[in-house]
Protein backbone atom coordinates (compact mmCIF):
# COMPACT_ATOMS: atom_id res chain seq x y z
CA UNK A 1 0.00 0.00 0.00
CA UNK A 2 1.31 3.28 -1.06
CA UNK A 3 0.21 6.40 1.30
CA UNK A 4 0.75 9.82 -0.01
CA UNK A 5 0.26 12.98 1.65
CA UNK A 6 0.28 16.36 0.22
CA UNK A 7 1.11 19.48 1.47
CA UNK A 8 -1.73 21.96 2.20
CA UNK A 9 -1.20 25.93 2.97
CA UNK A 10 -0.16 26.88 6.47
CA UNK A 11 -0.77 23.01 8.64
CA UNK A 12 -2.99 21.17 6.00
CA UNK A 13 -2.33 18.35 4.19
CA UNK A 14 -4.01 15.58 2.28
CA UNK A 15 -3.71 12.08 2.54
CA UNK A 16 -4.37 9.84 -0.29
CA UNK A 17 -4.19 5.43 0.04
CA UNK A 18 -3.02 3.76 -2.93
CA UNK A 19 -4.02 -0.39 -2.01
CA UNK A 20 -4.38 -3.50 -3.36
CA UNK A 21 -7.20 -4.72 -0.98
CA UNK A 22 -10.59 -3.38 -0.76
CA UNK A 23 -12.26 -0.76 -2.56
CA UNK A 24 -10.18 2.66 -3.94
CA UNK A 25 -10.38 5.13 -1.38
CA UNK A 26 -10.78 8.83 -2.00
CA UNK A 27 -8.46 11.02 -0.61
CA UNK A 28 -9.43 13.38 2.15
CA UNK A 29 -7.53 16.38 4.49
CA UNK A 30 -5.70 15.33 7.56
CA UNK A 31 -6.47 17.32 10.49
CA UNK A 32 -3.17 19.62 10.21
CA UNK A 33 -1.63 21.58 13.08
CA UNK A 34 1.80 20.55 12.91
CA UNK A 35 4.44 22.73 10.88
CA UNK A 36 6.36 19.30 10.97
CA UNK A 37 4.85 16.45 11.71
CA UNK A 38 1.34 15.73 10.38
CA UNK A 39 -0.73 13.98 12.48
CA UNK A 40 -1.64 11.24 9.99
CA UNK A 41 2.28 10.83 8.91
CA UNK A 42 2.91 10.41 13.04
CA UNK A 43 1.00 7.73 13.18
CA UNK A 44 2.18 5.89 9.89
CA UNK A 45 5.82 6.17 11.38
CA UNK A 46 4.84 4.87 14.47
CA UNK A 47 2.55 2.14 13.26
CA UNK A 48 5.39 0.98 10.66
CA UNK A 49 8.46 1.54 13.14
CA UNK A 50 6.54 -0.12 16.21
CA UNK A 51 5.33 -3.14 14.10
CA UNK A 52 1.89 -2.45 15.04
CA UNK A 53 -0.49 -4.60 13.00
CA UNK A 54 -4.07 -3.25 13.41
CA UNK A 55 -3.59 0.31 13.71
CA UNK A 56 -4.99 2.82 11.34
CA UNK A 57 -2.38 1.72 8.24
CA UNK A 58 -2.60 -2.04 8.49
CA UNK A 59 -6.53 -2.25 9.25
CA UNK A 60 -6.24 0.01 5.44
CA UNK A 61 -4.25 -2.24 3.92
CA UNK A 62 -6.26 -4.98 4.63
CA UNK A 63 -9.39 -3.59 3.22
CA UNK A 64 -10.79 -1.60 6.16
CA UNK A 65 -11.60 2.18 5.16
CA UNK A 66 -11.08 3.54 8.50
CA UNK A 67 -11.51 7.06 8.38
CA UNK A 68 -11.60 7.01 4.51
CA UNK A 69 -14.37 6.80 2.17
CA UNK A 70 -14.89 4.60 -1.16
CA UNK A 71 -13.76 6.80 -4.39
CA UNK A 72 -16.71 5.24 -6.19
CA UNK A 73 -19.93 6.80 -5.24
CA UNK A 74 -22.15 3.55 -5.57
CA UNK A 75 -19.58 1.67 -3.64
CA UNK A 76 -20.09 4.80 -1.37
CA UNK A 77 -23.49 4.17 -0.98
CA UNK A 78 -23.48 0.42 0.13
CA UNK A 79 -20.49 0.92 2.72
CA UNK A 80 -22.88 3.40 4.14
CA UNK A 81 -25.68 0.91 4.53
CA UNK A 82 -23.11 -1.98 5.75
CA UNK A 83 -22.17 0.20 8.88
CA UNK A 84 -25.96 1.43 9.63
CA UNK A 85 -26.95 -3.02 9.18
CA UNK A 86 -23.86 -4.24 10.72
CA UNK A 87 -21.88 -1.85 12.42
CA UNK A 88 -18.13 -3.12 12.50
CA UNK A 89 -16.56 -3.30 15.94
CA UNK A 90 -13.07 -3.09 16.00
CA UNK A 91 -11.62 -6.27 17.70
CA UNK A 92 -9.77 -6.14 21.38
CA UNK A 93 -6.78 -6.23 19.29
CA UNK A 94 -7.57 -3.56 17.22
CA UNK A 95 -8.82 -1.65 20.25
CA UNK A 96 -5.36 -2.19 21.78
CA UNK A 97 -2.96 -1.36 18.78
CA UNK A 98 -5.39 1.72 18.14
CA UNK A 99 -4.88 2.55 21.86
CA UNK A 100 -1.10 1.51 21.34
CA UNK A 101 -0.45 4.35 18.62
CA UNK A 102 -2.07 7.21 20.09
CA UNK A 103 0.11 6.54 23.18
CA UNK A 104 3.14 6.20 21.58
CA UNK A 105 2.33 8.92 18.88
CA UNK A 106 1.52 11.57 22.04
CA UNK A 107 4.44 10.54 23.53
CA UNK A 108 6.94 10.87 20.85
CA UNK A 109 6.07 14.03 18.75
CA UNK A 110 6.83 15.90 22.39
CA UNK A 111 9.68 14.02 22.98
CA UNK A 112 10.79 15.52 19.17
CA UNK A 113 9.61 18.76 19.63
CA UNK A 114 11.70 19.24 22.85
CA UNK A 115 14.95 18.17 21.06
CA UNK A 116 14.44 19.75 18.35
CA UNK A 117 13.76 23.12 20.00
CA UNK A 118 10.09 23.50 19.42
CA UNK A 119 9.40 23.46 22.85
CA UNK A 120 10.76 23.85 26.30
CA UNK A 121 9.68 21.06 28.30
CA UNK A 122 7.38 17.68 28.17
CA UNK A 123 3.89 17.98 28.86
CA UNK A 124 3.06 16.74 32.53
CA UNK A 125 1.76 13.73 31.04
CA UNK A 126 5.34 12.65 30.02
CA UNK A 127 7.61 10.99 32.51
CA UNK A 128 11.42 11.59 31.66
CA UNK A 129 11.86 7.81 33.73
CA UNK A 130 8.78 6.43 32.02
CA UNK A 131 8.92 6.92 28.23
CA UNK A 132 8.89 3.42 26.30
CA UNK A 133 12.02 2.37 24.62
CA UNK A 134 10.79 2.15 21.15
CA UNK A 135 10.10 5.98 21.52
CA UNK A 136 13.92 6.34 20.53
CA UNK A 137 13.33 4.77 17.06
CA UNK A 138 10.07 6.75 16.47
CA UNK A 139 11.82 10.23 17.09
CA UNK A 140 14.88 8.82 15.13
CA UNK A 141 11.98 8.28 11.82
CA UNK A 142 10.34 11.75 12.63
CA UNK A 143 14.15 13.32 12.38
CA UNK A 144 13.63 11.26 8.46
CA UNK A 145 11.15 12.86 7.59
CA UNK A 146 10.49 16.16 9.50
CA UNK A 147 12.14 18.32 7.50
CA UNK A 148 11.86 16.63 4.37
CA UNK A 149 7.89 17.66 5.18
CA UNK A 150 8.48 21.54 6.22
CA UNK A 151 10.24 22.32 3.47
CA UNK A 152 7.91 21.03 0.88
CA UNK A 153 6.42 23.46 -0.95
CA UNK A 154 2.58 23.68 -0.86
CA UNK A 155 1.34 20.80 -3.12
CA UNK A 156 4.67 18.30 -2.84
CA UNK A 157 3.99 15.13 -1.61
CA UNK A 158 5.68 12.25 0.72
CA UNK A 159 4.85 8.87 -0.87
CA UNK A 160 5.27 6.14 1.98
CA UNK A 161 4.90 2.56 1.49
CA UNK A 162 3.17 0.63 3.67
Amino acid sequence: MRVMFTKGPGTSYDIAVHRETGAALAPRNGPGGHPYLPHDLVHFLVEAETGIKLGVYGRLAAGDNGMFWPADPAERARAARRRKTKPVKPSPQAKADMARSEELAGIAVPVWEVRHGHARELPAYVTVGEIPPEVERIVSRFDDYADRWHTLPVGGSLTLVW
